[in-house]
């Protein structure tokens, strides 16, 4: 709430620059000839997208008000227990609508998720473990497998299943060590299958992902994640 809170409070002050002030250009729009211009301009617009992401009614002239009477130390038109009890609402509504949001997505990618596992487990080398975890040997090493207590050292690429890269330790150049322990329930299980300079490519479940929560911009809630997965090494 005191994000929204913060992002309101700002177009509210982007909003009482242009509504009580013009500067030299047309219309009453500002030149944008300086750089404070150009930033201010910027920040009015990212603010107006997370304004518009909040999806609720907004009332620009009694944002403008609002700022005004406090900045002008007018008296409130509403008492402060009326717009506490206006926020506990607002904050609710917020809720309701990202869980909502969520749980839509939700349903989505799992629908889609299965439909692709479904279909996935009867294409040519595809291995599905009890878990439902499914992957493909594109190499198999010949050195020891790792144990759930050790730390490995891999190369890897993650993709959803339509493509999209959401992180890559490849494209980077880096590769990355942790424990086997430490990671999803999905590669935990499919770490423990590979001997050292294995390459798998891995069709991880939802559940064996990061469930109904999601994990960033990218991985939404319910999402299927594909790997490809090269272990390098066992770290001492």
């Amino acid at each position: 709430m005191k994000k929204t809170a913060v992002i309101i409070a700002l177009a509210v002050c982007c909003a009482a620059q242009f509504a009580c002030g013009t500067k030299d250009g047309v219309q009453g729009k500002p030149s944008l000839k300086t750089f404070a211009e150009q930033k201010s301009y910027m920040i009015g617009v990212d603010i107006a997208h997370n304004l518009k992401s909040l999806n609720t009614e907004i009332d620009f002239e009694a944002l403008v008000q609002g700022l005004g009477d406090v900045m002008k130390e007018r008296p409130m038109l509403l008492p402060k227990s009326t717009m506490d009890s206006i926020r506990q609402v607002f904050t609710m509504q917020l809720r309701e609508h990202q869980m909502a949001g969520m749980k839509a997505s939700s349903e989505k990618n799992t629908q889609e998720g299965e439909t692709f596992l479904a279909a996935n487990k009867t294409k040519p080398g595809v291995i599905t473990t009890a878990s439902g975890l499914q992957y493909i040997i594109e190499k198999q090493g010949t050195g020891p497998k790792p144990k759930a207590t050790d730390k490995v050292k891999v190369n890897y690429e993650g993709t959803l299943i339509d493509g999209k890269i959401f992180d890559s330790s490849i494209k980077r150049g880096q590769p990355v060590e942790f424990p086997v322990n430490g990671v999803i329930p999905g590669w935990t299980e499919a770490l423990q299958l590979m001997p050292v300079g294995s390459k798998f490519k891995l069709f991880v479940p939802a559940n064996l992902g990061y469930g109904d929560r999601g994990a960033g911009p990218d991985i939404g809630p319910g999402a299927v994640l594909i790997f490809e997965v090269e272990l390098l090494g066992i770290v001492k």
